[in-house]
């Protein structure tokens, strides 16, 4: 698989990587979003991705309180994966917390990660009890002592992503990434100046649940009832409301026409758009709860999409999203 610079960092990612929330297994309130898997199951959606041409994987302190971190190290090993082989990221929980807890933390990250190295670390969100200069000149820090390979922000606006970007150039040291939402469903970034911005500093943006939620899959719409096979949390948290799926059906009656053309899956096709639509500053971390999905998500790799799906996929997508 081709790949692209993250940011204007040295490293070099797949355009798909994996996000991999999912493997946290119910180790607290935020692991529970997803049903939990087994090491089995983990292990085999780690191996499809790996065999598909996925080559890193995009997991969290909060994910199940560093459950997600030990299951994807874990799966890693048993796979016989060696440490460097793949890019790994993950990210700092900052509610409630000064920048004093990176530093603090990150031989825990370190550990759970199980002797594989971070190659990015992430503030998640914005809230930190410390100003975005604290945090980058912790995060820095980390750099300059080897403990992570790069520094990326989660959730920023395009002014906080500025000013992150500006206290690291400072140190010498690029801003790799912003992971936001971005999909079909939701391009807020192209109009809140997150985008514009990114491009212009050369900062990679992450795409998070770039197939909202399921909903661009097309599954919501051929089967309503499928959302009671979903956790309780997220099942509540779940876009795939009547209302939404009736505005989204002209669209995703599009992505599912467009998959067939290509011999593809709808989920392909989505994120294939999501990867392709702003050039290379864009890539995607879809998750994956069965080794066919990973392969799937994989795939977008490969299909190009032509000016004219691009346009039409943009055109339906306008009054569909947000």
């Amino acid at each position: 698989m081709s790949k692209r610079r993250l940011g204007k960092t040295s490293i070099e990612i797949t355009a798909i990587g994996m996000g991999c929330w999912q493997f946290a297994r119910g180790g607290n309130a935020i692991g529970r979003f997803w049903n939990a898997l087994s090491d089995a199951q983990i292990r085999e959606i780690v191996e499809a991705a790996r065999a598909a041409g996925i080559g890193w994987f995009d997991t969290a302190e909060i994910y199940g309180k560093g459950s997600s971190e030990r299951n994807l190290s874990g799966a890693l090993a048993s796979l016989q994966v060696a440490p460097g082989s793949v890019v790994i990221a993950t990210k700092w929980w900052p509610f409630a917390r000064t920048a004093r807890s990176i530093g603090a933390t990150i031989d825990t990250r370190l550990a759970c990660l199980g002797g594989y190295p971070i190659d990015l670390h992430q503030v998640h969100q914005p809230f930190s009890l410390s100003s975005v200069p604290a945090q980058m000149k912790a995060m820095a820090a980390l750099v300059k002592a080897g403990k992570i390979k790069s520094v990326g922000v989660s959730n920023f606006s395009a002014r906080a992503m500025e000013q992150a970007h500006a206290v690291l150039a400072a140190e010498g040291i690029p801003l790799a990434s912003n992971q936001v939402r971005f999909s079909l469903l939701d391009r807020r970034i192209e109009s809140n100046g997150i985008l514009a911005a990114a491009k212009k500093l050369g900062i990679t943006i992450i795409a998070y649940s770039p197939l909202a939620q399921g909903v661009l899959t097309g599954r919501f719409h051929q089967d309503p009832t499928a959302s009671a096979k979903l956790s309780s949390m997220r099942r509540m948290m779940s876009p795939a409301r009547a209302s939404v799926l009736e505005r989204t059906r002209p669209l995703v009656d599009e992505i599912a026409a467009i998959a067939r053309a290509h011999g593809v899956s709808s989920s392909t096709i989505a994120l294939a758009w999501a990867v392709g639509f702003h050039g290379d500053t864009v890539v995607a971390i879809p998750g994956a709860s069965r080794p066919a999905q990973a392969q799937d998500n994989a795939a977008a790799m490969t299909v190009t999409l032509t000016p004219l799906e691009l346009s039409r996929l943009d055109e339906l997508s306008r009054p569909a999203g947000r």
